[in-house]
């Protein structure tokens, strides 16, 4: 008969942290939310996914990742009024604006972070339902996505995450 040593410790099966991020909004201030969330989550060796749907798509569209906007208009935190946040030109100028102060800060552009984030090991993943509804072709993504899934599919990847929707 064998005795286990009384004070050997239990085997442990640490489980991974995991966050999986769905990003559905398309504008400057809307995706950097989830950039910065998977980019520190990386950094703290906790694994992490983005999920991009619907205009969150823009993010890691290659024709619009570079012109993302940022809407002022009904947005309770803007110090602009309304009614001139509407005017033509408004958005382009607030993403103008917001992308000369990032620079100043030395924050990435979009189209970095995304490089960023894919040479940090976040995997990102684009709706499929999404770029069905918006006519986008899979061939027009970022090349860092790593496939365009369903929302059962990001289900499945994301089991035992904390999910986050920015």
């Amino acid at each position: 008969m064998t005795a286990a040593f009384p004070f050997q410790p239990a085997a442990t099966t640490a489980k991974k942290r995991r966050v999986a991020i769905i990003c559905s909004h398309g504008g400057l201030d809307e995706v950097y939310p989830a950039f910065i969330l998977a980019n520190a989550a990386r950094m703290s060796d906790i694994e992490a996914l983005i999920f991009f749907t619907f205009y969150g798509l823009d993010a890691i569209t290659d024709s619009k990742v570079d012109h993302l906007h940022v809407n002022m208009a009904g947005n309770a935190s803007s110090p602009i009024p309304t009614m001139l946040a509407g005017l033509p030109g408004m958005d382009a100028l607030s993403g103008k604006m917001m992308r000369k102060k990032m620079k100043k800060m030395d924050i990435p552009p979009a189209r970095e972070m995304i490089q960023i984030l894919d040479e940090a090991g976040c995997e990102l993943y684009a709706c499929q339902l999404a770029m069905e509804m918006m006519g986008i072709e899979k061939t027009e993504l970022l090349p860092q996505v790593r496939d365009v899934i369903t929302a059962g599919d990001f289900y499945d990847l994301s089991e035992g995450a904390q999910i986050i929707f920015t």
